[in-house]
């Protein structure tokens, strides 16, 4: 299993595939030069699932470890309620379903059959708001679709030119510390 990648990276690749780069630079560095609001609020509300405190019940799965050798990606799910055969990825706060969000909760579909596991329905869970939002299972046209885009996020370049949008890079984390912009984001 070498060059998986890891599935929480798939939504940051859509948003930016240059902050995949600027986060693995300064991985390691002080979380504060790089962390804002919106990735302190979602590293505090994964801890509950991260340290299997979220729930006691034995029908429920939290912060398992997943991979797809076909797929060759490998990460953690949030929820797997066993009798309801649910996947469910948590967010804090939800305005939108984005498709990065949708090929996450697509990737841990995917590992999760691969190891065996029934999986019956899908679903976002915003912790502010306390809404599940359904997600359809994906068909086999939407894994070719995820299986295009690891091929894209694994023939990236990070030399090559980067599509700047003003308005995504004003909300990244790495925006004051990117080298393909000049303009400050809203967290500072």
């Amino acid at each position: 299993m070498h060059n998986l990648i890891t599935i929480s990276t798939l939504n940051d690749f859509i948003f930016c595939p240059y902050s995949i780069y600027l986060h693995n630079v300064y991985m390691g560095g002080d979380e504060e030069l790089v962390h804002a609001v919106p990735q302190t609020r979602g590293r505090v509300a994964h801890e509950s699932i991260d340290e299997k405190k979220y729930s006691t019940r034995k029908d429920e799965i939290m912060g398992m470890s997943v991979y797809s050798n076909e797929l060759g990606i490998v990460g953690k799910i949030d929820i797997y309620k066993c009798n309801e055969k649910l996947l469910i990825e948590r967010k804090y706060q939800l305005n939108a379903i984005y498709q990065g969000q949708i090929y996450q909760l697509w990737a841990e579909y995917f590992c999760m059959i691969e190891m065996g596991y029934e999986v019956g329905k899908l679903a976002f869970y915003a912790i502010a708001t306390n809404k599940t939002f359904p997600v359809t299972i994906p068909n086999k046209a939407d894994k070719k679709e995820l299986q295009d885009f690891i091929l894209r996020f694994k023939q990236f370049n990070p030399e090559q030119p980067v599509d700047i949008n003003t308005n995504k890079c004003t909300h990244c984390i790495y925006c004051a510390l990117c080298d393909k912009v000049d303009i400050e984001n809203v967290y500072t």
